[in-house]
């Protein structure tokens, strides 16, 4: 062989690493399969208002990580009638969120309030990632960023994937996520009636808060059991939110069969606004997409929220 076809072939050898070594930095995350890809993020991230976060909720996901520094949770139905839990962050982030799993239609309709906020998720099945690309929020499963996610040793796949939320494009503007709703702080409502339990059931799961006057807080179990931090508090909202909806079949399901259910977060309907050990009937009103949702008094004002986390329940009416 002589010295240049030598050279030639090193030099490709080279390039061949170099594009092998690449392309394995461009993968990771959620396993194999459709719900581990998505496509390139369509913005940077840097000016988002708010970070989402999908986050597992059945039994060997709990406790979450990171959950009670979220400002707002939504609990929404999934497949076989299970809860699944979006929490958005703005005012401050935990070190660690998890575990966090694939994204929803639901989700696409939900933050189009949020004005392009960043999306964590696992991924999500590939007929809905074009819906996931062409949708006003940046992405970042981890095919795009994997050095924010790891697997956990304690628990599990699926329930062990994790986020370092410092290692994407995004920074916390220090204010409360409600804010970029239109949502507002101060007194309660007049009238109301005293609570002391209330309790949302899906078909195969049920979310309660329950007054805690010492806390001033709704205390959440999650499926009969008391929902804690990761490290063993209570875990807590200052307003819960239980928002009447129409939850409806959609074109998606799982692999096992189920039908992925649609809540329809654009519309109108009733609402109880949980605050102070009190409940107060409420209206919510969502007039397209790309508008907030407004909740009022059935008078017609605005209504305040706690000083606090917001949990707000999609509840199938």
């Amino acid at each position: 062989m002589s010295a240049a076809r030598g050279r030639t072939s090193a030099a490709a050898l080279l390039i061949a690493l170099l594009l092998a070594v690449m392309a394995a930095g461009c993968t990771g995350g959620d396993g194999s399969g459709p719900e581990s890809r998505s496509s390139s993020p369509s913005g940077t991230g840097a000016d988002a208002k708010v970070l989402a976060v999908k986050i597992d909720n059945v039994a060997p996901a709990r406790p979450q990580t990171g959950l009670e520094r979220a400002d707002i949770v939504y609990v929404e139905q999934v497949e076989a009638g299970l809860s699944r839990l979006l929490a958005v962050y703005s005012s401050e982030l935990p070190p660690v969120i998890g575990p966090v799993r694939s994204a929803r239609e639901t989700d696409l309709e939900l933050l189009r309030q949020f004005d392009r906020p960043v999306l964590a998720f696992s991924g999500a099945q590939s007929r809905l990632l074009p819906a996931i690309d062409r949708a006003p929020l940046d992405p970042v499963p981890p095919s795009i960023a994997p050095q924010a996610y790891f697997r956990g040793q304690e628990r599990p796949a699926p329930h062990n994937l994790y986020l370092r939320p410092e290692r994407i494009p995004y920074t916390a503007p220090g204010t409360h996520a409600a804010e970029a709703l239109g949502l507002g702080f101060g007194p309660a409502p007049p009238g109301g009636s005293a609570e002391d339990s209330r309790t949302v059931r899906f078909p195969s799961a049920r979310t309660t808060f329950t007054w805690s006057a010492e806390s001033e807080r709704w205390l959440v179990s999650l499926d009969g059991s008391p929902a804690r931090t990761s490290e063993g508090e209570p875990l807590g909202a200052a307003t819960v939110i239980v928002q009447d909806v129409t939850v409806r079949p959609s074109s998606f399901g799982d692999r096992s069969g189920n039908n992925t259910p649609f809540t329809e977060t654009v519309g109108s309907g009733t609402a109880h606004v949980l605050r102070d050990g009190m409940a107060h009937e409420a209206r919510w009103a969502r007039t397209a997409e790309d508008a907030d949702t407004e909740f009022t008094t059935p008078g017609g004002e605005r209504i305040e929220l706690a000083d606090g986390p917001l949990w707000i329940v999609y509840a199938p009416r």
